[in-house]
């Protein structure tokens, strides 16, 4: 049977202040043009610590504007992890990859799937 690696709670909470402290940096120490208000709603890293999964949401659903914060957020990347490692003091400092999270869009649209289909289903219900 295959063991599955869990993070430990160290772990957990060396997510949550990478989260914080990205929020931070990004928000006012970065000068790219290209990025945004961006949120970041979600930081994974491996059990070594090598990599850092950066999930975050923007108010723009465009495409041309998500892939420019990405390629944004990606050339800055270097800065990034140079301002995270000042604030952290942990042995292996991550690499950030940054991903545009869709779950809040997808929770909106199946939010209004499920507002259509009840709307119908009372329009059904109703006696004539």
């Amino acid at each position: 049977m295959a063991k599955h690696k869990t993070i430990p709670a160290r772990g957990l909470r060396v997510q949550d202040q990478i989260q914080r402290d990205l929020a931070e940096i990004i928000a006012f120490e970065l000068k790219d043009p290209r990025v945004g208000m961006v949120t970041i709603t979600e930081v994974q890293i491996t059990p070594d610590y090598a990599h850092a999964k950066v999930f975050f949401t923007m108010l723009s659903d465009q495409p041309e504007a998500i892939q420019n914060t990405v390629k944004g957020l990606s050339a800055a990347s270097g800065f990034i992890r140079g301002q995270l490692g000042r604030r952290l003091t942990i042995h292996t400092l991550p690499e950030l990859h940054f991903v545009h999270d869709t779950s809040t869009s997808r929770g909106i649209e199946l939010s209004k799937l499920i507002d259509e289909a009840n709307a119908t289903r009372a329009k059904d219900a109703e006696p004539e």
